[in-house]
C-alpha cells in the first residue's frame, strides 16, 4: 500500500510508549514539573526498540497525543523516529468517563476521512468504539494496551496482521 491507501497510525504517548506504574506514579518527589521535558526520569521506560518496529508496520505514524509537537522532540528522537505529523487535537479535558468519548476520538476519524487507520492508546472505550463504527467509513482498529505496561512488540504485532489484512 502506498500514499493515501496506506493505514494512519495514531500514536499516543502517555501509558503507551511511555508505561505509567500506576496512579500514584504523577505524585512521585522526582516528577518533572514538565512532564514533556526531556529531563523526564520517566523517559528511560520507553523501549528503544519499538521505533524500528513501528516504522516497520506500514503505516502513516502520526502523534496522537496531548504532547503534541513535543512527541517529536522527546519521544521521537528517543525511538529514532523521523518528524512525524502532529494530529490536530481539541485542548486535553481529561480521559474518558461514563458514557463519553475519549477527548482524541472525534478528531482523529475527522483526520482519518475514510483511510483505514489503527489507534494506539491506553485510553479506548466502548463509547469510542461505536463512534468508530459509526461514524468512520473505513476499516479501524482501535487497540487497547495495558498503561502499567505500554506498547509490546506482541500489541504490534496485532497491527501488523491487521494492516496485512486490510491490504488484501
Amino acid at each position: 500500500m502506498t500514499g493515501a491507501s496506506r493505514p494512519i497510525l495514531f500514536l499516543d504517548v502517555d501509558g503507551t510508549l511511555l508505561p505509567f506504574d500506576g496512579p500514584g506514579m504523577l505524585a512521585v518527589p522526582d516528577a518533572p514539573k514538565v512532564w514533556t521535558a526531556s529531563s523526564n526520569p520517566y523517559l528511560a521506560r520507553i523501549d528503544r526498540a519499538l521505533g524500528p518496529l513501528l516504522t516497520g508496520l506500514g503505516c502513516d505514524l502520526v502523534w496522537a497525543t496531548a504532547w503534541m509537537d513535543a512527541a517529536n522532540e522527546v519521544i521521537g528522537t528517543l525511538l529514532g523516529l523521523r518528524r512525524l505529523p502532529v494530529a490536530d487535537l481539541p485542548a486535553y479535558v481529561g480521559d474518558i468517563g461514563e458514557g463519553r468519548l475519549q477527548w482524541k476520538t472525534e478528531a482523529q476519524v475527522r483526520i482519518a476521512d475514510g483511510r483505514p487507520f489503527v489507534w494506539i492508546d491506553d485510553v479506548i472505550g466502548e463509547t469510542g468504539r461505536r463512534f468508530v463504527e459509526v461514524g468512520h467509513a473505513g476499516e479501524a482498529l482501535l487497540h487497547k494496551v495495558d498503561s502499567t505496561v505500554g506498547v509490546t512488540a506482541d500489541d504490534l504485532d496485532v497491527v501488523a496482521a491487521w494492516v496485512r489484512d486490510v491490504g488484501r
